[in-house]
C-alpha cells in the first residue's frame, strides 16, 4: 500500500469516453497508468482519444511538446486484465452501466488483487454497495464518479459503499487531489449522486417549460447560459441564496415550488424524439439538428470554456 508520499499506481478498466480521459488525467499528473481494453481496436480508439485531447492541450499552451510525449509514455494499453492490474494499487472501473457486468468484473478483481488494492467504480447511478455485493473484501471498494470530460472537469463525487473503510476513502481522496481534482463526499447512497440530481432537476423543468410552450428551446437554453450559468462557476445554489437573501429565497420557494414540475418521467417531447431514433449529437438530431459544422462548433466552444476555467485553476 502506498504511503502518504508515495504515488498510487493506477489501472483503468475501460478505454471509452470516461476511461481514456481518466487515464489521461492521471498521466498528466505524473502517474503511471495501465488502460485495459477488450481488444486491440478498443485500445487504439482509447489511445487516439488521448492523443486528440493532448493535441488540444498543446494548442492551448497547457502542456509543452516534451510534456505531451512524457504523458503518452506513462499510459500503457493492454487487452489482458491480468496485465492491466499487475502492480496496480488503485483500480478504476469504467465499463458500461450494467450491474451484472460490474458485479462480474469486481468479483474477478477481488480474487485477483491483493487485499490492499482499492477497487473503485466510476458509476454515475448504480449503487456501489450492490456492485460490491458478495466480495471477500468489500471494505476496499467505493465509487469515484468523474464528470465528462474527465481531464477538464475538476469534480469527482466520492461515495462509500456499505462496508468501505476510512483507509480506502482517505486514499481515494488523497489520490484525486494529487490528480488536481476537486473531490466531494457523498454521504448517502442516492441515485444520481449530487451533481446529476441537480442537473436533472434543471432538465426536468426545462422539459416542462418547452412542453407548455412557455419559451422556445433556444430561449430556454439562453435563459440558463446568460443568467445562472454565468454565476454558477463562482456561487452554487446555496451560496447564491445566501448572497441574494434567504428571506427572499424562502418567499420565492414557498410560492414557486408549487408550480414547478414534479413529473416522475421524461416529457412527451423527449419520449417522441427518442422513439423516432433522434438521440442528439450522437446521431445527428435531437432537440437541435447536429450537422458536422454545428457539432464541431459546439464541442469547440465547450472545450475552450472548460480550458479557460482549468487555466484559472492551475494559476
Amino acid at each position: 500500500m502506498p504511503g502518504s508520499k508515495e504515488m498510487e499506481k493506477l489501472a483503468v478498466i475501460g478505454c471509452g469516453t470516461m476511461g481514456h480521459s481518466i487515464a489521461l488525467n492521471a498521466a498528466w499528473a505524473g502517474m503511471q497508468v495501465k488502460m485495459y481494453g477488450v481488444d486491440a481496436n478498443d485500445i487504439q480508439n482509447g489511445m487516439s482519444g488521448v492523443t486528440d485531447k493532448l493535441n488540444t492541450l498543446l494548442k492551448n499552451d497547457l502542456i509543452t511538446k516534451d510534456q505531451e510525449g512524457q504523458i503518452l509514455d506513462r499510459i500503457t494499453g493492454t487487452d489482458l486484465l491480468s496485465e492491466a492490474i499487475d502492480g496496480a494499487t488503485f483500480i478504476i472501473e469504467c465499463i458500461p452501466e450494467v450491474l451484472e457486468l460490474k458485479n462480474d468484473l469486481f468479483r474477478k478483481l477481488d480474487g485477483m488483487c491483493s487485499d490492499d488494492v482499492i477497487l473503485a467504480t466510476n458509476t454515475s447511478g448504480l449503487s456501489p454497495s450492490r456492485i460490491a455485493l458478495n466480495l471477500k473484501h468489500p471494505e476496499r471498494t467505493l465509487a469515484t464518479h468523474f464528470w465528462n470530460p474527465a481531464h477538464l472537469i475538476p469534480l469527482v463525487e466520492v461515495l462509500r459503499a456499505e462496508f468501505t473503510d476510512d483507509k480506502t476513502f482517505n486514499r481515494a481522496i488523497e489520490m484525486l487531489r494529487f490528480m488536481k481534482k476537486k473531490p466531494i463526499e457523498v454521504k448517502k447512497e442516492v441515485p444520481g449522486l449530487v451533481g446529476n440530481r441537480l442537473q436533472f432537476a434543471l432538465f426536468r423543468e426545462a422539459q416542462n417549460l418547452l412542453a407548455q410552450g412557455i419559451a422556445s428551446k433556444e430561449d430556454i437554453d439562453a435563459a440558463v447560459t446568460y443568467s445562472i450559468g454565468r454565476r454558477l462557476p463562482v456561487t452554487g445554489p446555496l451560496l447564491s441564496a445566501d448572497m441574494g437573501g434567504l428571506d427572499v429565497f424562502a418567499s420565492i420557494s414557498d410560492y414557486l415550488f408549487k408550480d414547478l414540475s414534479n413529473t416522475d418521467q421524461s416529457s412527451v417531447n423527449l419520449k417522441e424524439l427518442v422513439s423516432q431514433g433522434h438521440f442528439g449529437q450522437k446521431n445527428g438530431e435531437g432537440f437541435y439538428f447536429w450537422d458536422e459544422k454545428f457539432s464541431k462548433e459546439m464541442n469547440q466552444k465547450r472545450e475552450e470554456q472548460l480550458i479557460r476555467f482549468l487555466r484559472e485553476d492551475i494559476n
